[in-house]
């Protein structure tokens, strides 16, 4: 099989690489150019391409770099603005996922004949009875992906292999290092790409103009000011300016148009539903009883699925607009969405 390998210059997507040379496939390595301007993280930085390009060398394999800058800053770096602009927490990775790494990289590895692409994301491919594919989490419960991979269709997972789904991070590194390669004890990427640690408030106000905001409490009392209420998310409880309250206080709500951004107890968080848009579903849509995750390592809880509404069993803290809800049947995905 001719495999267009992802390689981002981690040691997941080294590993992934080389168990398909292994394996007998024809194998050729890619690194996405997907950011021009400044970062120190993921896969944008100068280092990470040359790690890349090493270990293709040193897997025998070719590797070349596909430039998708345009593609990344319109699909993936102008909606994270624009959701910030509106007082959305969007998840850059799950649209780049989306957008640049299984549909981009996709045509082009499909135009230049290839059968298949692969990445180095911990989660699996599962064929069930029926004929149908299911993504399902990784093996390794810690660093499962399938999360931001929720969007992977029927069409998109014949086409796609994972090749260290099956296998725990420690198992990955060690292999990576029995084989000598560079990136075996290289950190994983934790931030958004194409910006800089630290350096969120400062990228978006290059961006947008930042609206001055009021912080009142429940009962409207103000407690204080922010310079922008669009770096304010749900729950958030530091950096509000308000130190010294009685309790502790949460955003509850965030109007960036009013300029008014709403502290209360955790509890005022809580809700018995949430709405979801934008849903794509692995094979068909689903409704009744689902798990329901919200977050990319957090826990996910019991639920029903009622249209477009997801109602949680006991109530949870309300997500934030912006953030992918995935929904699961195990350990497999059956769809998700985006909260409302």
């Amino acid at each position: 099989m001719q495999v267009l390998a992802a390689m981002s210059g981690g040691v997941d997507s080294s590993v992934a690489a080389a168990l398909l040379a292994q394996d007998g496939h024809e194998v050729v390595g890619v690194t996405m150019k997907l950011w021009g301007g400044p970062s120190d993280t993921g896969c944008c930085s100068v280092a990470d391409v040359i790690d890349a390009r090493r270990v293709a060398d040193a897997l025998g394999i070719d590797h070349h770099v596909f430039n998708f800058g345009e593609d990344f800053s319109a699909r993936v770096v102008a909606p994270y603005v624009g959701d910030h602009a509106a007082g959305r927490t969007p998840n850059p990775c799950v649209e780049c996922n989306r957008h640049i790494k299984f549909d981009r990289l996709l045509r082009r590895a499909e135009a230049l004949g290839f059968d298949a692409v692969a990445t180095g994301h911990h989660a699996r491919v599962l064929h069930r009875p029926d004929g149908t594919r299911r993504l399902a989490r990784g093996a390794d419960a810690a660093k499962d992906q399938s999360y931001v991979l929720y969007m992977l269709g029927q069409e998109t997972l014949s086409r796609v292999l994972l090749p260290v789904g099956d296998m725990t991070k420690a198992r990955v590194r060690a292999l990576a290092a029995e084989l000598g390669l560079r990136t075996a004890a290289k950190p994983d990427s934790i931030d958004v790409c194409f910006i800089r640690r630290g350096e969120r408030g400062s990228f978006l106000a290059e961006r947008l103009e930042a609206t001055p905001a009021r912080v009142v409490d429940t009962s409207g009392r103000q407690l204080g000011e922010i310079p922008s209420a669009q770096l304010v998310t749900l729950g958030q409880r530091r950096g509000l300016g308000v130190g010294g309250q009685e309790r502790p206080l949460y955003v509850v709500d965030a109007d960036v148009a009013a300029g008014v951004v709403t502290l209360g107890d955790r509890a005022d968080l809580l809700r018995d539903h949430q709405e979801v848009r934008d849903v794509a579903w692995a094979a068909g849509p689903v409704q009744g009883p689902v798990l329901v995750q919200t977050s990319a390592h957090g826990a996910a809880r019991p639920a029903a699925l009622d249209g477009t509404r997801v109602c949680w069993l006991a109530p949870q803290q309300r997500v934030a607009p912006g953030q992918s809800m995935v929904f699961y049947d195990g350990d497999e995905v059956l769809g998700g969405g985006i909260a409302a």
